[in-house]
C-alpha cells in the first residue's frame, strides 16, 4: 500500500473512532440525568435523549450539513437539500467525506441533549422533540458556520478546537432559557422564595453517566485533530493529557469548595465539577500548556459551583442536572479562558496579539449567546403558545413516564405486580377508554374514611387517636406540608403496594394490555390529641381530592396508650415536646 494511501486510511480511521466516542456521549447524558432526577421520570429522560439523536440525524442530512458548511456567505452556509453538493474543499486532508459528516453529525446531536436536563420533569415530550428539530436543523448549523465553516468569527480568528461555544455553550443557553420560561417543578421553591432539594433517585447511574462522558471527551476533544499523522498525532496527545488534567482538577476543585461550604464533600456537584473540567477545556485543549489546562479546571470548579447556586438561588430558574452551570457558563468561561492562556506559541501562530484573541473570543462568545437567545427564545414561546410546553400539574406530580408513555415504571423489578392476560379486541378498547377518562368521583367515594373502634378502654386519661392515610406517592410532599402547617410535627411515612376495590388501573406495555393489580402507594401515620382529628381529615381530603377513584383512604384508630422510650412519659405528655437531636 502507497504511504499516502496508508496516511489517508488511518485518518478516515481515526475520525470515524471520533465519531463513535462521541456518539456514546448519549448514553453518558442519558445516564448522568435520568440519575439525577426522579425514578417517575427515568423512561421520559431516555426516550427524550433516543429521539434528539434520533431526529437530529436525518434533518442534519437533509439541510443542516449544507447550513454549516456551505460557501454561501460568512453568515449563512447555503442550503443543500439531502448534501448533495461538493464540500471537497472543507474537507481535512485525508479523511473521507461521509466519515467526515457522521463525525459532525454526532457533534450536532450532543448540542440539542444537553437541553433535555435543566428541562426534565415537566417538558412535554411532543414539544421537546419539535425544539429538538429546530436546534439541529437550524440554530446549531448557522454558529457553527461562523466558527467552523469559514464564517465570520473563524475569519476573525475565533478559536473554538472541539466546541465549548459551538456545542457546550450553545447548548447550555437553550437549557437556561428553556427551564426560565418553563418555570420550576412543582415543590422546588418554597413560600418564602428558597430552593428545596429534590435529590436525584439513582446516583450511582449518574456517576456511570459522568465516567462514560469523561471517556468518550477523548473522542470529542481528541478526534477533532482529525488526524494522527505527522504533527497531528503529537496534538492528539496533548489534548488528550490537558482533557483529563483540567477535569481532574476541576474535580478536585468542586470537592474541596464543598467541603468548605457544605461541611461535607458533595457527591453530585462534584460529579458536575467533573463535567464543568471538561466543557472548560474543550475551547482551547491544543493552544494550552498542561499548567494552563490545570488553572482552567480550577476555574471551572469555581464556576461551577458558584453558578449552579446563581442559577438557582438568584435567577430562580429549577435546572435538576446543573446543565446551566456545566455547560453554558463554562463552556463561556474555557472558551475566553482560552486566549488568557495561550501559549506564545500557539499565539504567534493564531496572528493575533494576546488582548485581541480576547476580544475575539469574547465577541465569539456574545454572539452564539445573542443569536441562540433570540432563535430558541422564537421557538419555545411559539410552541407554548400552540402545542404547549409543560404538561399539566397532575402528569407532574404522577412522574411522565405514566402520562407521556404510559410507563408504569421503568425498574422492572420495582414495578407493581403485573397478571398476564390475553384480552380481546374489545377488552383493549375498553381498557384504552376506561384509562383515557377515569370515572369522576364525589369525595366520600374518592377518600373513604373508616373508623376503628377500640380493643379496649384507653389507658391514657387523655383520647389519643392514630390516622393512617393511604396516597398516592406525588400527592405526599403536599400532603407533609399541609400536615406540618396544622401543628402535626411526626409522622411515620412507608412506601407500600396495594389496591382498592377496582382491582387497579389497566396500561399498555408494547401495545399489551396489562393489569396492575397492586399499585405503589403512601401510608402515612400520625397520632394525635391535641390537633383535632376532624381537622388532620379535612386537610386530608382537600389535598388528595381530585375527583377520580383511588385518591386514597383514611383509617381512624383509637390509641390506648403512648410510652416516650426516652423518658418514659406515657399518654398527652408523650406527645408533646420536640424531640431533640
Amino acid at each position: 500500500m502507497p504511504y499516502d494511501e496508508l496516511f489517508s486510511d488511518l485518518n478516515t480511521m481515526w475520525v470515524l473512532i471520533a465519531a463513535a466516542l462521541v456518539f456514546f456521549m448519549q448514553a453518558g447524558f442519558a445516564m448522568a440525568e435520568s440519575g439525577f432526577t426522579r425514578a417517575k421520570n427515568t423512561g421520559n429522560i431516555i426516550m427524550k435523549n433516543l429521539m434528539d439523536f434520533a431526529i437530529g440525524t436525518p434533518l442534519y442530512w437533509l439541510a443542516g450539513f449544507g447550513i454549516m458548511f456551505g460557501t454561501q456567505s460568512a453568515i449563512f452556509g447555503g442550503i443543500d437539500f439531502f448534501t448533495t453538493g461538493d464540500y471537497s474543499a472543507i474537507l481535512p486532508e485525508g479523511v473521507s467525506f461521509f466519515s467526515y459528516f457522521i463525525f459532525q453529525t454526532v457533534f450536532c446531536a450532543t448540542a440539542a441533549t444537553i437541553v433535555s436536563g435543566a428541562m426534565a420533569e415537566r417538558t412535554k415530550f411532543s414539544a421537546y422533540c419539535i425544539y429538538s428539530a429546530v436546534i439541529s436543523l437550524i440554530i446549531y448549523p448557522v454558529s457553527g458556520h461562523w466558527i467552523w465553516g469559514g464564517g465570520w468569527l473563524a475569519q476573525l480568528g475565533f478559536h473554538d478546537f472541539a466546541g465549548s461555544t459551538a456545542v457546550h455553550m450553545l447548548g447550555g443557553c437553550c437549557a437556561l432559557i428553556g427551564a426560565a420560561m418553563l418555570g420550576p417543578r412543582i415543590g422546588k421553591f418554597g413560600r418564602d422564595g428558597k430552593p428545596r432539594a429534590i435529590p436525584g433517585h439513582n446516583l450511582p447511574i449518574a456517576a456511570l453517566g459522568v465516567f462514560i462522558l469523561w471517556f468518550c471527551w477523548f473522542g470529542f476533544n481528541g478526534g477533532s485533530t482529525v488526524s494522527m499523522t505527522g504533527e497531528s498525532a503529537s496534538l492528539a496527545g496533548k489534548v488528550f493529557f490537558n482533557t483529563n488534567l483540567a477535569a481532574a482538577f476541576a474535580t478536585v476543585a468542586v470537592m474541596v469548595i464543598t467541603w468548605i461550604r457544605y461541611k461535607k464533600p458533595d457527591v453530585s456537584m462534584t460529579l458536575n465539577g467533573s463535567l464543568a473540567g471538561l466543557v472548560a477545556i474543550t475551547a482551547g485543549c491544543d493552544m494550552v500548556n498542561p499548567w494552563a489546562a490545570a488553572i482552567i479546571g480550577i476555574a471551572a470548579g469555581l464556576f461551577v459551583v458558584f453558578g449552579i447556586e446563581f442559577v438557582e438561588k438568584v435567577l430562580k430558574v429549577d435546572d435538576p442536572v446543573g446543565a446551566v452551570g456545566v455547560h453554558f457558563i463554562n463552556g463561556a468561561v474555557g472558551t475566553i479562558l482560552t486566549a488568557v492562556f495561550a501559549s506564545n506559541e500557539s499565539l504567534a501562530a493564531s496572528g493575533l496579539t494576546r488582548m485581541r484573541f480576547i476580544g475575539v473570543q469574547a465577541l465569539g462568545v456574545v454572539s452564539v449567546i445573542a443569536w441562540t437567545t433570540v432563535t430558541i427564545t422564537i421557538t419555545f414561546f411559539i410552541i407554548k403558545k400552540t402545542i404547549g410546553l409543560r404538561v399539566s400539574p397532575e402528569e407532574e406530580l404522577s412522574g411522565l413516564d405514566l402520562p407521556e408513555h404510559g410507563l408504569v415504571s421503568a425498574y422492572a423489578d420495582f414495578m407493581p405486580s403485573i397478571t398476564a392476560t390475553n384480552p380481546s379486541a374489545e377488552a383493549l378498547t375498553e381498557a384504552a377508554a376506561s384509562a383515557e377518562a377515569p370515572a369522576a368521583a364525589s369525595v366520600e367515594e374518592a377518600v373513604p374514611v373508616t373508623y376503628r373502634a377500640p380493643a379496649a378502654s384507653p389507658a391514657s386519661d387523655v383520647k389519643i387517636t392514630k390516622l393512617e392515610i393511604l396516597l398516592k406517592q406525588e400527592r405526599f410532599p403536599a400532603l407533609k406540608e399541609a400536615l406540618t402547617e396544622i401543628g402535626i410535627t411526626g409522622m411515620t411515612v412507608t412506601n407500600v403496594l396495594g389496591c382498592g376495590i377496582q382491582k387497579g388501573k389497566p396500561e399498555f406495555y408494547r401495545g399489551v394490555v396489562q393489569e396492575v393489580t397492586v399499585l405503589p402507594r403512601v401510608k402515612v401515620e400520625v397520632v394525635v390529641c391535641k390537633v383535632p382529628v376532624s381537622t388532620v381529615i379535612a386537610t386530608a381530603k382537600k389535598i388528595l381530592y381530585t375527583g377520580h377513584i383511588g385518591d386514597g383512604k383514611i383509617f381512624v384508630y383509637d390509641v390506648e396508650n403512648a410510652v416516650k422510650v426516652r423518658t418514659g412519659e406515657e399518654g398527652y405528655d408523650a406527645l408533646q415536646d420536640v424531640e431533640q437531636y
